[in-house]
């Protein structure tokens, strides 16, 4: 069993952490609002701290699941951040979405000091994290990536190395590529079967073991056909996510005009707001349209 660090208590690293109790680590957990890291400490026997840097002290394995590119830097860099107390040979885990870029620069800064890092960005939403199924896809050193697997395997049903530092958050980015299409077109059927008079739970039970099958279909359509969006991955994040992919896709000459159309659909969800409702509210936005 491990000694573990946690950095972030959102909707996916709160029950991350709490499973990697369960399954024996000794855990501390750190959250900029102190009072949910308390919170988690006492719900999960944990342990929580004040600072990044206090949390990983003397820790073989640091997680993070934070917002963003800059959130990330926060909690790695400076004086009070994870990287000033961690010992070398020690390994970074982030499970934060963020960009390549920023991985890679935190890979050279965390190497510089015997450190390890391995990007870790994870699918499966709210539930996955909750019952412990994620899907984790990894970039970094094979060795480091070896030696973190079976802790990652606390939360995760598929853990899989993808490539160097980076491949991780390339990956995720896929991910998210392919699940903008997959709404807009679930939306776009929904709602015509709506409109033709159809009943979209009866559709959805014909349809959804064939070729149009898919997660979104199985796990949104029934919210949908409710109006009912206060749950699960939010518009604002998603369009994080996709203003990712997009300027990678400038870097790297991909052509994703599904990918920017749809994130101006978010966009218009934002403003008849949105921005926290499930990514699967874009039928809203063509139900409000007529």
């Amino acid at each position: 069993m491990a000694k573990c660090a946690f950095l972030g208590l959102g909707v996916m690293g709160y029950p991350m952490a709490g499973h990697l109790v369960a399954k024996g680590h000794e855990v501390i957990v750190f959250n900029r609002t102190a009072g949910k890291a308390e919170r988690w400490a006492t719900e999960h026997g944990g342990k929580w701290a004040a600072t990044p840097r206090e949390a990983a002290k003397g820790a073989d394995f640091v997680m993070a699941c934070v917002g963003n590119d800059d959130d990330l830097r926060a909690v790695v860099l400076g004086a009070e951040g994870a990287l000033a107390g961690m010992h070398k040979g020690a390994i970074f885990v982030d499970h934060t979405t963020v960009s390549a870029a920023v991985t890679r620069e935190l890979f050279s800064t965390a190497a510089n000091q015997g450190v390890s890092f391995v990007d870790a960005p994870v699918s499966g939403g709210q539930a996955g994290a909750e019952n412990g199924v994620l899907s984790i896809m990894c970039g970094g050193d094979q060795a480091a990536y070896d030696a973190a697997e079976p802790v990652m395997q606390a939360y995760g049903r598929t853990v899989k190395r993808l490539g160097d530092s980076g491949a991780g958050q390339l990956t995720k980015m896929v991910n998210q590529i392919c699940i903008a299409g997959l709404v807009q077109g679930l939306s776009e059927g929904l709602h015509f079967a709506e409109k033709a008079g159809l009943d979209i739970r009866e559709v959805v039970d014909v349809i959804q073991g064939g070729a149009a099958g898919s997660w979104q279909m199985v796990n949104r359509h029934k919210t949908m056909a409710d109006d009912h969006f206060e749950h699960g991955f939010a518009v604002d994040w998603m369009r994080k996510d996709l203003g990712i992919c997009l300027s990678t896709a400038d870097e790297n000459g991909a052509s994703l005009p599904v990918t920017a159309l749809v994130d101006q659909f978010y966009k218009d969800v934002q403003k008849m707001g949105g921005g926290r409702w499930d990514t699967s509210s874009l039928i809203k936005r063509l139900k409000t349209a007529g």
